[in-house]
């Protein structure tokens, strides 16, 4: 095996679909030219602007400037580090995205761009990808926050709008990289980001973990304000953009966690960047942002959520039972059934997925249920299988018969004597409380 298929085998099935093999007898004379090109600039005007790791970085990513890195000088390369490298088609899904990089592995759009976009291209290439991310992954630091951004991005629940945008995205990158895509393409692929973008309603989790993803492994200074130095990759591999964002077209502002509310623009040049102290504040913003999402938070705060969203969320349950699928609605309790709790009821559209319990205790493996789904929450538990109920504190009331595993039908509810539409067969999960709410694994979607 080669060292990059060593890579790619130890990626779990739902990852390895997204791979594209490296065809590296597909760069012909033009496009090793145009790294050579790219590269020569890149490395002679970075110098006194990019962070002193840059240089010894590109060495020790297996990266140089008379040729187009192969991904299997780079997994060498990277290995060093505790880190790999595999090949990918332009744009990938931003949860295929973070979960790679939470496993310590960097996707590489392995296409290159044309020579006229030397300056700038919104698409991911082979130069951003592998000279402007690549080269701090021998910072042990700053390796570090870039698995964990993976973590947080793949937790953080995405809103069912956020799809279009990224789509919108991925197809103005391919217009605008196509050789003789017209204007009139173009600005129609501009408009419908637009549309797709003015459609979302809120900022969610995914949305903003986007947001320091890009203020910070994308765009991010580190320094000062008036003495700031480039480790950003978006930064890293824009002739334009990194000989632009030192001067006075751009402001610059010291890093916060307020970063997460600031909007970026893929297809064009930023108009502001953000200044991190050092590589340590990076952990200081990350910290915050986490503080805030559905994952770490959990209860009310995540599961409203999860039902604004409108995408599959896993509910991770104090015995480590968990539940994925998507919240369809929340049965309100008078008052606080757990800390930070103050639902009785919770249902999940159907199919529903359910980790099975271990013998070492928590959720083991699981399956997929063709069956809605309730979640009960208040002290108590399912009797054995036969006819049955519950009562919790909350007045939820249950009557049903079960069939064994939580699978319960003739199911009929109130709460506090108020009847609750209930189908009549569902997967019924109890649980005293619910410690946290996060996007569900990419191996369930």
């Amino acid at each position: 095996m080669t060292p990059t298929e060593r890579a790619i085998e130890a990626l779990p099935a739902h990852l390895r679909r997204w791979v594209a093999p490296q065809d590296y007898a597909a760069y012909g004379p033009e496009e090793q030219a145009t790294w050579r090109r790219m590269l020569a600039r890149l490395v002679a005007q970075l110098g006194p602007l990019a962070h002193p790791a840059y240089r010894s970085g590109l060495a020790a990513a297996g990266i140089t400037t008379d040729r187009i890195p192969s991904l299997d000088g780079m997994n060498l390369a990277l290995a060093q580090a505790g880190w790999s490298a595999v090949g990918v088609s332009g744009f990938i899904p931003p949860a295929v995205f973070t979960e790679l990089q939470s496993r310590r592995v960097l996707a590489i759009a392995t296409a290159i761009r044309r020579p006229e976009h030397l300056d700038y291209t919104p698409a991911p290439d082979i130069v951003h990808e592998s000279a402007g991310h690549a080269p701090f992954i021998s910072e042990p630091r700053y390796a570090d926050f870039l698995q964990r951004c993976g973590e947080a991005g793949r937790r953080a629940i995405p809103a069912a709008e956020d799809e279009a945008v990224f789509q919108a995205v991925r197809r103005l990158s391919e217009v605008e990289e196509r050789p003789g895509a017209s204007p009139e393409e173009v600005a129609a692929a501009r408009r419908a980001l637009a549309a797709a973008q003015a459609a979302v309603p809120f900022a969610s989790e995914g949305a903003r973990a986007s947001r320091l993803f890009w203020w910070t492994a994308e765009y991010g200074l580190v320094g000062t304000p008036g003495a700031p130095r480039l480790y950003g990759a978006g930064l890293l591999s824009s002739l334009g953009e990194s000989a632009r964002c030192l001067g006075p077209e751009v402001r610059r502002a010291p890093l916060t966690p307020a970063c997460v509310e600031v909007p970026f623009d893929i297809t064009r040049m930023q108009p502001q960047l953000f200044v991190a102290r050092d590589f340590d504040q990076l952990f200081e913003v990350l910290e915050a942002f986490e503080a805030t999402l559905a994952w770490r938070r959990g209860g009310d705060h995540g599961l409203a959520e999860a039902l604004r969203s409108r995408t599959p969320v896993e509910l991770l349950l104090p015995g480590g039972q968990r539940l994925a699928g998507r919240v369809a609605g929340i049965e309100p309790a008078r008052g606080p059934v757990a800390p930070g709790l103050t639902a009785a009821l919770v249902r999940l559209a159907a199919p529903l997925w359910r980790s099975t319990p271990s013998r070492m205790g928590g959720g083991g493996e699981g399956a997929w249920v063709d069956a809605p789904g309730l979640l009960a929450l208040g002290p108590g538990k399912l009797a054995a299988a036969g006819p049955g109920g519950i009562r919790l504190p909350s007045g939820l009331r249950l009557s049903f018969r079960h069939l064994g595993g939580g699978e319960v039908v003739e199911l009929e509810g109130s709460l506090r004597g108020r009847p609750l539409p209930l189908p009549r067969r569902a997967i019924l999960e109890v649980s005293e409380a619910l410690p946290s709410v996060s996007a569900a694994p990419g191996e369930l979607c």
